[in-house]
C-alpha cells in the first residue's frame, strides 16, 4: 500500500506542474465521462455519447425513460457542486451531504431527496442489511466524528476511501447512496489536488467495486476497499495527464 501511495504521489507531483495548462474542455470532457460511468453502476443505459447529447446540447433520446435523463443532468450538476465546495472554505458536514443527494434525485423522487431513510432497506445482490432507520442519526453523528479525527492525520487517497465505504455502508438514503458516496470521495481528493477518480461502470470493474466494499462490511477487512479506490486514483492521474501532455 506504502509503495503505491508513493506512486500517487509522484503522479501528483507531475499533475501539480501541469497546473497552468489545465483546462475547461478536459475538466467537462471527464466530468461526463463520470456521470455516465456511476450512473451506469446504478444501471443507468444511456451511453456516454448520450449522456453528453442531454447534458450540453439538451436533448431527449427515444427509448430512454425520463428518470435516465435526470440522472444525467443531476449527477453533472452535483460534480459542479462538489467542485466549488472543495474550492470553498466549507468543510464537509451533513448539510453538504444531503445537499449533494438532493441534486441526485433532484425531480426523480422529492419526498426523499436530501432527506434521511425511515425505512429498513435490503441491498439486491448484497449480504450486507444496512442498518436500522433508528440507527442513522447515532451512525452519521460517529461518521462526522471520525471525519473531524482523522482528517488531517490519515492520508487524502486513505480518507477518501474511508468516507466513501463508512457512508454507502450506513446507506442512511432510501436511493442514490452509491453515487452520493462517490461524490463525497471525489469532493475530498478534489480539495486536496486530485483529479476526481472514476470508477468504471462495466460488469467487471462493478463487480470488483462491489466485492471490495462486501469485504469491508462483511469481514471488517478495509484493506481491499481502500487498495481498490487508491488503484482507481492512480488509473485517473494517470489518463489525466495523458490527455494534458
Amino acid at each position: 500500500m506504502n509503495e503505491l501511495l508513493a506512486e500517487i504521489e509522484q503522479l501528483k507531483a507531475e499533475l501539480d506542474k501541469f497546473r497552468s495548462l489545465d483546462n475547461d474542455s478536459i475538466r467537462d470532457a471527464l466530468a461526463i465521462e463520470y456521470t455516465y460511468e456511476s450512473n451506469r453502476i446504478e444501471g443507468n443505459t444511456l451511453t456516454l455519447r448520450e449522456t453528453d447529447l442531454v447534458i450540453n446540447k439538451g436533448l431527449t433520446i427515444g427509448g430512454k425513460s425520463m428518470r435516465e435523463h435526470l440522472e444525467a443532468i443531476n449527477h453533472k450538476d452535483a460534480i459542479d457542486y462538489i467542485k466549488e465546495i472543495a474550492q470553498s472554505h466549507i468543510d464537509l458536514s451533513e448539510r453538504v451531504i444531503k445537499d449533494i443527494h438532493a441534486l441526485i434525485l433532484r425531480g426523480i423522487d422529492k419526498e426523499n431527496a436530501g432527506t434521511y431513510r425511515k425505512l429498513p432497506v435490503m441491498i439486491s445482490g448484497a449480504s450486507h442489511i444496512p442498518p436500522q432507520p433508528y440507527l442513522l442519526e447515532k451512525l452519521m453523528e460517529e461518521y462526522f466524528e471520525f471525519y473531524e479525527a482523522s482528517k488531517y492525520t490519515l492520508h487524502p487517497v486513505i480518507l477518501a476511501a474511508e468516507m466513501h465505504e463508512r457512508l454507502v455502508s450506513i446507506h442512511p438514503f432510501i436511493d442514490g447512496n452509491g453515487r452520493t458516496s462517490r461524490l463525497v470521495m471525489n469532493l475530498l481528493l478534489v480539495r486536496n489536488g486530485y483529479p476526481i477518480t472514476n470508477i468504471k461502470g462495466d460488469t467487471q470493474s462493478r463487480l470488483q467495486y462491489y466485492e471490495a466494499l462486501e469485504t469491508v462490511q462483511m469481514e471488517e477487512n478495509k484493506n481491499s476497499f481502500i487498495e481498490f479506490i487508491a488503484v482507481e486514483v492512480k488509473k485517473s492521474l494517470e489518463h489525466y495527464l495523458k490527455l494534458l501532455r
